[in-house]
């Protein structure tokens, strides 16, 4: 993917802050952001991972594609793409998909509350291409098919439940979903050159087996007011969903999704963009976009994107540097960590462990740049609360 500039809905000025930008909360653009520093310092050297990190900060491999994972019998994937955090009754549990067709699915890696690998298993299987996907609030992980008529699989980070097809969230590319427990409603982004931001409304919060999916109806404009309506035909055969109701907003290749505080963020990897929906005034505009970047952007391959309860989001690339970038409350854009001799692949899975300690993160084709070369990693050291 490309690069972009990063303002939560705002005015970008012109004074220089964090390695990518700084960006203040208000209406348009003014100035592109300058290049600075951002809030945990300069990256160090990689370390014996390959891995650089701020001061303070180390990592360590959790699982590589084909190979058992320490201290259990399982054999971890080929290519990780998008995973979650999940509190556990001993610790706490992180799922990632696998990015492969056919064969797909999803597993788990499960930890005591000091860190330590304690299983791993498979929560879905049969599927094909699971890209991202999201957690909810009853603690499933929704695991997303990022093909044509692609479906939404429920799935039990603990291995215990069956994983569940959720035909009524839709038939297309799926990518990415966020759950809003305020307005009941998951939202979900479709990775084509001309896809749509949809959310679904189950007929009961918590049950995921029917309701409505609704697309994001606007203008052409990068910013603006937006509404919902509904989608005829969820199935999407014959005609595909992104193509039934007049005056759904366009999108360029769907990727993350966030959710938190009446606000939801996504990715678009097509334009290297960040897209904000102000839920609760119903508007939208662009956070980040790398063509008003003066000089190098730092965010160069929007993909995979979280949060923190601090406010910090943290937006994986997909190629470009190898990098997960950081933006703050304060609109700061800085590169949190870069991986190292391997530009043939690109980061995925980005998640926080309960407590906030602990960030998982996936390189999808290693070093080989083969789907059969990923590695999954946790990163340790003083993230803000």
């Amino acid at each position: 993917m490309e690069r972009r500039t990063f303002l939560r809905g705002a005015v970008v000025g012109s004074s220089a802050a964090a390695f990518g930008g700084t960006l203040m909360r208000g209406a348009v653009y003014a100035a592109p952001a300058q290049p600075g520093t951002g809030p945990y310092g300069a990256l160090l050297a990689p370390d014996s991972n390959g891995i650089a990190l701020p001061a303070g900060f180390t990592s360590r491999v959790i699982a590589r594609s084909g190979r058992t994972v320490a201290g259990t019998s399982y054999t971890w994937h080929s290519a990780p793409d998008g995973g979650a955090c999940f509190a556990d009754g001993t610790g706490w549990i992180y799922v990632s998909n696998s990015e492969v067709d056919p064969g797909g699915g999803a597993s788990a890696v499960r930890f005591d509350f000091s860190g330590n690998v304690t299983g791993a298993y498979r929560i879905l299987s049969g599927t094909r291409q699971n890209c991202a996907g999201g957690r909810t609030p009853w603690n499933s992980w929704l695991s997303c098919e990022e093909v044509s008529l692609g479906h939404v699989y429920e799935t039990d980070p603990r291995g215990v439940n069956a994983a569940v097809r959720r035909a009524a969230m839709g038939r297309f590319k799926h990518e990415a979903a966020a759950a809003d427990p305020v307005r009941k409603v998951v939202y979900l982004t479709e990775d084509e050159t001309n896809g749509c931001f949809y959310r679904f409304v189950p007929a009961t919060w918590g049950d995921l087996s029917a309701g409505t999916l609704q697309v994001l109806v606007a203008g052409t404009a990068a910013s603006g007011s937006f509404t919902w309506a509904n989608v005829p035909d969820p199935d999407g055969s014959p005609t595909a969903t992104r193509s039934q109701v007049s005056g759904a907003k366009r999108f360029n290749g769907g990727e993350g999704c966030h959710y938190a505080d009446d606000t939801v963020w996504f990715t678009t990897k097509g334009d290297n963009r960040v897209w904000r929906l102000d839920l609760a005034a119903g508007t939208y505009a662009l956070a980040y976009d790398d063509s008003l970047v003066s000089g190098s952007a730092p965010l160069t391959g929007v993909d995979n994107i979280t949060g923190t309860s601090s406010g910090d989001l943290y937006v994986a690339e997909d190629g470009g540097n190898m990098e997960i970038c950081l933006i703050t409350p304060a609109d700061v854009v800085s590169p949190f960590l870069r991986v190292s001799g391997q530009s043939g692949s690109e980061i995925t899975g980005p998640a926080f462990s309960p407590d906030g300690t602990r960030l998982y993160f996936s390189s999808q084709r290693g070093t080989s740049g083969s789907s059969s070369g990923g590695i999954t990693y946790e990163v340790r050291g003083p993230f803000r609360s």
